[in-house]
């Protein structure tokens, strides 16, 4: 078993193809073929199930990434303490993000100071839904990720506070309200987005005992906001992740306020790369300079 099989069988379960691990790697498709059947062929074990060009983990092939990516961290780990000997740290450093309120309103100030310090560090930001940032970090396939608290599985840096808001077309019955009750929502047409906030979103709801008629799924934030501009429908969405109401558009606070806690995770803060170790460094400094600022 070789470091060079591992990283194969790491990137080959995030893509999910023969064809894209080799682009990913630049190698040839058969390298990789070769590699992953020398490395089951090793372990004695089936780690991936073939269906075509797509690749999907067998039960043990998901366990033995947990393990695999452990080891390709302490990898990056060790030539990253090495390198630190030599003066200056150089390396990568993986982070999931959670979306626009990680990624365009926490990020960009903790990477510009993270780059300064560190210029020689690479970071790969990688986005997705809160559930899979968590499963990437249990998965080891970040060693840091933005979550919502509470979160008990992680060791965790509170970031910053963030809200729930409705988000209303400026014609709606509901704009003239200050604050928006859970009842508020009942009955009325509503979009929901893939964006995590799902289940808080649900919990305010309950709390009003309301149903809202649900006929809008997107994706994309921009599709919301049209749809809502349009009055076609009302939602609620986390305060940081919006931009500045667009025309027809208008955001009210909820009653009772539904705040959210954001936080930088790692599975143990004692166990991270110099790299890792550093951009925690710098958000508790900004977190402590903008907790100042507040006072």
């Amino acid at each position: 078993m070789t470091l060079t099989q591992l990283e194969i069988f790491s990137v080959l379960a995030k893509v999910g193809s023969f064809s894209r691990a080799a682009a990913a790697l630049n190698i040839t498709q058969s390298g990789v073929s070769h590699a992953i059947k020398q490395l089951e062929t090793e372990l004695g074990v089936r780690l991936l199930n073939r269906d075509g060009g797509t690749t999907s983990l067998t039960e043990v092939g998901a366990r033995m990434l947990v393990r695999t990516n452990d080891i390709l961290q302490q990898k990056e780990a060790l030539q990253q303490e090495a390198s630190m000997e030599r003066g200056i740290a150089r390396g990568t450093l993986r982070i999931a993000s959670f979306g626009a309120t990680s990624s365009l309103r926490l990020l960009p100030e903790l990477m510009d100071r993270f780059q300064r310090a560190q210029p020689l560090v690479e970071v790969q930001i990688d986005e997705a839904v809160d559930d899979v940032v968590i499963e990437w970090l249990l998965e080891r396939r970040v060693e840091l990720g933005f979550v919502v608290l509470p979160e008990d599985r992680f060791e965790t840096l509170r970031l910053a506070t963030d809200e729930l808001v409705a988000v209303l077309p400026a014609s709606h019955r509901l704009a003239s309200k200050s604050a928006i009750k859970a009842r508020d929502f009942h009955g009325m047409p509503f979009i929901r987005t893939s964006a995590g906030s799902g289940p808080q979103i649900d919990r305010f709801l309950n709390t009003g005992d309301a149903i809202p008629q649900t006929l809008f799924r997107f994706e994309q934030l921009s599709s919301m906001m049209g749809f809502v501009s349009r009055g076609a429908a009302i939602t609620i969405a986390a305060r940081l992740a919006l931009p500045d109401p667009p025309a027809g558009v208008v955001y009210r606070n909820l009653q009772p306020r539904w705040p959210r806690e954001i936080a930088l995770a790692a599975l143990s803060f004692d166990k991270l790369s110099p790299a890792a170790r550093e951009f925690v460094s710098v958000a508790a400094k900004v977190t402590r300079a903008a907790a100042d600022s507040g006072r």
